[in-house]
């Protein structure tokens, strides 16, 4: 049988055992002719662990930062949102609400009435969005559970009241305990607006706050939740409003659900479900996650220098064995092979290493979470560094690395392969 074929497949002790990978291996573990060859492939190993390493975790508090955050818009948000294409409302006489309703599936459809707005509690102004919400909203959002003082209660014995964000809170200094002092809203006129007059330019009414939210920090700088029919009269409504808003009893039909509301209400509408109504939040976030990604991934590149150090120098130790094999007849591509399973092997090695010993710290940190965000408790939303391990990030990583260190290996073979034919042509 040729020798090709022979290092192709062998028996060994009763085994049949791929001979390339069988040499390459016993390479990679044994002594070689000098201890420095040695250390340049251990530190060729640690350099390609370390950069997978520092990919799995980096990876994973990023998910982990992304489901924080996620989690945080979704309390606020609703799993649908319906806009007007063109405009700025809503005809509730001609809106089909009722077909809409009898979709399986969802929970309640909220109507909804916002606008910028200017608000002055005591001495303090700032400007922010008042949102008027119509019944129902309490039960199907997640804001009674985010209150963190007072009350969620927009309306009780005919009255009406307001529940502001803690931002907004906290720049007006609101106190919702004291029942003498009320928060003042003013919204533009609609088409009668004065540069002469403030009066005539702005309407106002006064509420009482009755609680405070806390979710994400820039909704809660902004909002003021009030009863819609409220905010309808304080924006020169009569029957219009600003979006509905859709919550679903099952969720998981929300892209069926989505499907048929397009299909009822036609391209005069716009259907958003959570995403599309963070697009630009959610796109930032994934931006961010792969652009660290693609740098730590440079970094990996450069420790991959090692390998071809390390391989160069194993190559250059294995010179008699590259004539041995040559003499008996093996051909250059055999010869490539070994050596190339050589270099994938340095780079696998580490790269496994490091991808297992990441997995196991971000598994230990999300059920534990020893590493803390901040020296004191309650500080932060979140105590522990959020982390969330991906399988695709998993296998993106091993992916990535096993792709450097085969071209690294491949170019580094070829070119040390190359070197040593040339100098023993001029030797000879």
């Amino acid at each position: 049988m040729p020798l090709n074929d022979l290092l192709t497949f062998a028996t060994i002790n009763g085994r049949i055992v791929n001979l390339s990978f069988f040499i390459a291996s016993r390479y990679l573990v044994a002594k070689k002719s000098h201890n420095l060859i040695n250390i340049i492939s251990a530190i060729s190993v640690v350099g390609v662990g370390v950069g997978t390493f520092a990919l799995i975790v980096v990876l994973s508090v990023f998910n982990g930062f992304e489901q924080v955050i996620s989690g945080l818009v979704n309390e606020v948000s609703p799993h649908l949102l319906i806009e007007p294409r063109y405009g700025k409302t809503i005809d509730t006489i001609t809106f089909p609400a009722g077909r809409i309703r009898a979709i399986d599936g969802i929970g309640a459809l909220i109507e909804v009435a916002e606008e910028d707005a200017l608000f002055r509690y005591r001495d303090k102004q700032h400007i922010g969005r008042i949102k008027g919400v119509g019944s129902g909203y309490r039960e199907q959002s997640h804001f009674a559970s985010l209150i963190s003082s007072g009350d969620f209660i927009l309306q009780q014995d005919g009255y009406d009241f307001a529940v502001v964000g803690a931002g907004v809170a906290w720049f007006l200094g609101v106190n919702v305990k004291d029942p003498t002092s009320l928060l003042t809203v003013y919204l533009p006129r609609r088409g009668k607006a004065s540069v002469l007059s403030f009066e005539q330019s702005f309407s106002s009414n006064s509420i009482q706050p009755l609680g405070v939210f806390s979710s994400q920090q820039e909704f809660d700088a902004r909002y003021v939740l009030v009863p819609v029919e409220w905010a309808r009269s304080l924006l020169g409504y009569t029957h219009e409003v600003s979006t509905y808003e859709i919550f679903l009893s099952e969720p998981e039909k929300l892209t069926g659900i989505q499907k048929d509301i397009i299909g009822i209400l036609g391209p005069d509408f716009k259907v958003k479900d959570r995403f599309q109504q963070q697009e630009t939040l959610y796109r930032i976030m994934r931006s961010e996650k792969w652009a660290i990604f693609i740098i730590l991934t440079f970094i990996l590149i450069m420790a991959t220098f090692n390998v071809i150090g390390s391989l160069t120098m194993v190559i250059l130790d294995k010179r008699k064995d590259i004539s041995v094999l040559s003499g008996l007849g093996a051909a250059k591509r055999v010869i490539q092979k070994l050596f190339l399973t050589e270099g994938i092997l340095i780079s696998l090695a580490g790269g496994v290493a490091g991808l297992f010993l990441g997995v196991v710290v971000v598994l230990l940190q999300q059920h534990f979470g020893w590493l803390k965000l901040g020296g004191d408790s309650g500080s932060f939303i979140i105590d522990a560094y959020p982390v969330n391990l991906k399988l695709l990030d998993v296998i993106a990583v091993f992916v990535t690395v096993a792709s450097i260190g085969l071209l690294s290996s491949a170019y580094t073979v070829r070119q040390a392969l190359r070197r040593l034919q040339s100098d023993n042509l001029k030797n000879e």
